[in-house]
């Protein structure tokens, strides 16, 4: 018979603390589980695959056919990803910063991306003025972002969404 006093207390052996790790593995689950949902109800094929990068949960899926759900400059991929997002916050009660990749867009997007940034930062050091890019996603920005603080030089942002831009300065 087990008393009263025994069932309240926590064993310490099983109270282990969850781990940003296991949490962001989670994130992908759901993710993939919802996009799953959502591929059946489409009724098109495509694998998923997750992964941990960095500090967000990554989903990508893969296939042939899939170039719909990615859309015209990849607005039907951030919809998803926004929606995939919403799916994950809502079953942990916590704000993901998920990514999601379909057909290798944003992967592909990303190479582009350096490679303008890259450029942008030629052109400051040969002009010694900044350069403006075109406006761009949060996504876009930040990958730009980056590759000009690899560079050596900085970079802001400006203007309102939709209208953001990149403007990479010379030394």
């Amino acid at each position: 018979m087990t008393t009263q006093s025994e069932s309240t207390v926590a064993q310490p052996e099983e109270a282990e603390p969850e781990t940003k790790l296991s949490r962001l593995e989670e994130e992908g689950d759901i993710a993939a589980d919802y996009l799953e949902g959502l591929l059946d109800i489409a009724d098109l094929d495509g694998d998923i695959d997750m992964d941990v990068e960095g500090d967000r949960a990554s989903v990508s899926i893969v296939g042939e056919g899939l170039t719909n759900l990615v859309g015209s400059n990849g607005e039907v991929l951030e919809a998803l990803q926004e929606l995939t997002r919403l799916a994950v916050t809502r079953e942990t009660g916590e704000r993901t910063r998920l990514m999601l990749d379909i057909g290798g867009h944003r992967a592909a997007r990303r190479a582009a991306l350096v490679d303008l940034g890259n450029e942008a930062v030629q052109q400051a050091k040969a002009s010694g003025q900044g350069v403006r890019l075109e406006p761009m996603t949060p996504f876009e920005r930040k990958v730009v972002h980056d590759a000009v603080a690899a560079a050596g030089l900085r970079s802001e942002s400006e203007g309102e969404e939709p209208n953001r831009c990149v403007i990479v300065f010379p030394v």
